[in-house]
């Protein structure tokens, strides 16, 4: 229950805390930092909150310890300073909880825990029983086996892994703090006239080349990535706000609503629990290219996908899997589980339903992807 007098927007929210917050840009973690950080969840929990903390800073805590040079940085020793730095940071943390008498859990994913329905339900399940149980649970990538967030080229800090929990748990909000006060119209750094944009509505191409556009070589949980990790959180009907962590009180006044930081919108409606599985997106084994016939189809219509909208194939995958929809001009615009691999599509692209008997020999049924299997990834609402 919340404290007398106060008043609670979101009821269960997941914070994500970058390694520039709760290391000051330095190379030691700010302790300060996390005990203002700390006790601000454990403030919101006592309210009644239910809040799940995704953070990085493993490898910051195993550099800390073994003082290293910067001169390398190669992969296998960001594995090893991760499993040095991840028991250090987790007992960083518990120390600060205990003094607040809150229980907190860790929770190491990697994206191969979700990739498919089961495991997805497996974590979700666990999440939401120690939440359940008052505890707090402390979510970070598992750099020690699963190396796609360190390399700089897939997720980018935990940043998506925080859409994904949200998406998991069914969020009321995502937060997403970072030492920026949100997204604005231009590079705040280098240009005095940039205004911070306070709320948006859709995240469209011009939202995402605020941010540095999808091909940016900004570093590892720069903007871009937020901005990636929004468009997943909102297309599952969940509020994201990006918001400058050194703000005073800043995840109390967020959770009872107070403008702070910049707002994305979530869609019209909530995804169901197979919908937000496949709008995470972890498991995508590749994508097919429509054209723009099919786009509209599949966007506006709620169509299923046909094997004549088929432009081209990304990747390899099977039967079965997860895969994204692109349009011609490259964006994702759904996510769905393919009735074909991808070796059979190269086959019957842009063909009718009626003759992939005869291309393939077999036939697992007109669509490519049914429609009850298919979420739109922008939120967009079918006519």
């Amino acid at each position: 229950m919340s404290a007398p007098g106060v008043s609670l927007k979101y009821r269960r929210v997941v914070a994500k805390v970058g390694t520039n917050l709760l290391t000051g840009g330095s190379d030691k973690l700010d302790a300060f930092f996390l005990a203002d950080l700390v006790a601000q969840i454990a403030g919101l929990r006592k309210q009644g909150v239910e809040l799940l903390l995704v953070t990085s800073g493993a490898i910051a805590a195993g550099q800390e310890a073994l003082a290293l040079p910067k001169s390398r940085r190669d992969i296998p020793l960001k594995q090893m300073m991760a499993a040095v730095g991840q028991g250090r940071l987790m007992h960083r943390y518990q120390e600060q909880f205990d003094r607040h008498k809150v229980v907190v859990a860790q929770a190491l994913i990697t994206k191969g825990d979700l990739d498919n329905r089961e495991s997805y339900l497996n974590v979700r399940n666990t999440l939401e029983g120690l939440v359940s149980l008052g505890v707090v649970p402390i979510i970070n990538e598992n750099d020690v086996v699963d190396v796609r967030e360190i390399r700089d080229d897939v997720f980018g800090d935990n940043d998506n892994l925080s859409a994904v929990v949200a998406t998991v748990v069914h969020a009321d909000l995502l937060v997403i703090l970072t030492d920026i006060a949100g997204l604005y119209t231009a590079d705040p750094r280098k240009d005095a006239q940039a205004k911070l944009l306070p709320r948006v509505e859709r995240i469209d191409a011009a939202i995402e080349d605020l941010a540095g556009g999808a091909g940016s070589a900004r570093g590892r949980g720069g903007m871009i990535t937020k901005i990636q990790a929004a468009k997943v959180a909102t297309a599952a009907g969940i509020p994201v706000i990006i918001a400058d962590g050194h703000e005073k009180d800043v995840l109390p006044r967020l959770v009872r609503g107070e403008a702070v930081g910049t707002l994305f919108a979530a869609a019209a409606a909530r995804a169901d629990s197979k919908h937000r599985w496949m709008l995470a997106g972890i498991g995508s084994k590749g994508a097919i290219v429509v054209d723009d016939g099919a786009a509209k189809a599949l966007s506006l219509q709620n169509k299923s996908l046909l094997p004549a909208g088929v432009r081209a194939v990304e990747g390899k995958f099977e039967r079965g899997d997860l895969v994204d929809i692109r349009d011609g001009r490259g964006l994702r615009i759904a996510r769905g589980v393919t009735n074909y691999s991808s070796a059979d599509l190269d086959k019957v692209k842009g063909a009718r339903s009626a003759d992939v008997q005869k291309l393939l020999g077999y036939r697992f049924g007109d669509e490519v992807v049914h429609r009850n299997d298919l979420a739109l990834v922008d939120g967009a609402k079918a006519s």
